[in-house]
């Protein structure tokens, strides 16, 4: 297994101190990097095991914060922080944009090969920075259908890959129509893949605190989803490259 190195790093968004979990791969010289953005709940350390298994692949990537350094585990607090998050696309952008500043400026991130990958709220996240204009290689989302403001998907610049269970009742049909038509009118290279069976967040390992319902581990769909997504990164921007 390639050696990863990683750190805990702080930054100020939406006026908190964010706490972000870097991972750097072995080696020297200039890497591809990624952005990871975390489930409503905050970072985990599902996030955290993400960021290392990309490093390990050759990334530098930065699983970044949203509620300043706090895992809402209670869905109701979570509702209640992430709601007006997600109702507000400037918010959501000043969040994505300080995590992106510091994943370009880390250590041997090659600032002009960065691409996003987010789940529910932090997917919501990548997709504003896309709809903001960010120099963006790729957009990964995964439970993050969400369409933006009328037009603004136009400045995506880059392949958008979402995935999405057939059973997520928080993405149901219409909303992945919504998404679909919202990146076709734009003219986005864009993909969706839906995991039959699948519920909301099914690529999130069971956790030890009540699960709203809808929400549900999908072991095999979780796999599948994580090499879709390593794939599609691949394609966009190879770590060996």
């Amino acid at each position: 297994m390639t050696t990863v190195t990683t750190r805990t790093v702080e930054y100020r968004a939406d006026g908190l101190t964010m706490v972000g979990h870097l991972a750097l791969p072995a080696g020297d010289g200039q890497r591809p990097a990624v952005l990871v953005g975390p489930e409503g709940m905050g970072p985990s350390d599902v996030e955290r095991r993400r960021a290392e298994a990309l490093a390990e692949l050759g990334y530098v990537a930065l699983a970044f914060d949203l509620h300043g350094g706090r895992y809402l585990a209670d869905p109701e607090d979570m509702l209640a922080r992430c709601l007006p998050l997600l109702a507000d696309p400037g918010r959501m952008r000043a969040i994505g944009h300080a995590a992106l500043d510091v994943l370009r400026g880390a250590p041997r991130a090659d600032p002009d090969r960065v691409a996003a990958l987010g789940y529910g709220t932090g997917g919501a996240v990548a997709l504003e920075l896309g709809r903001d204009g960010a120099g963006l290689r790729a957009i990964a989302t995964v439970n993050a259908l969400t369409t933006g403001r009328p037009g603004e998907a136009a400045r995506i610049r880059c392949p958008v890959w979402a995935g999405v269970g057939s059973e997520d009742p928080i993405m149901p049909p219409a909303q992945r129509a919504a998404f679909t038509e919202e990146m076709r009118a734009a003219g986005v290279d864009w993909r969706l893949v839906v995991y039959g069976g699948a519920l909301h967040a099914f690529h999130h390992p069971t956790v030890d605190h009540a699960t709203p319902p809808g929400v549900g581990y999908h072991p095999l769909h979780a796999r599948r989803a994580w090499r879709d997504v390593v794939a599609f990164l691949d394609e966009c921007v190879p770590a060996a490259g």
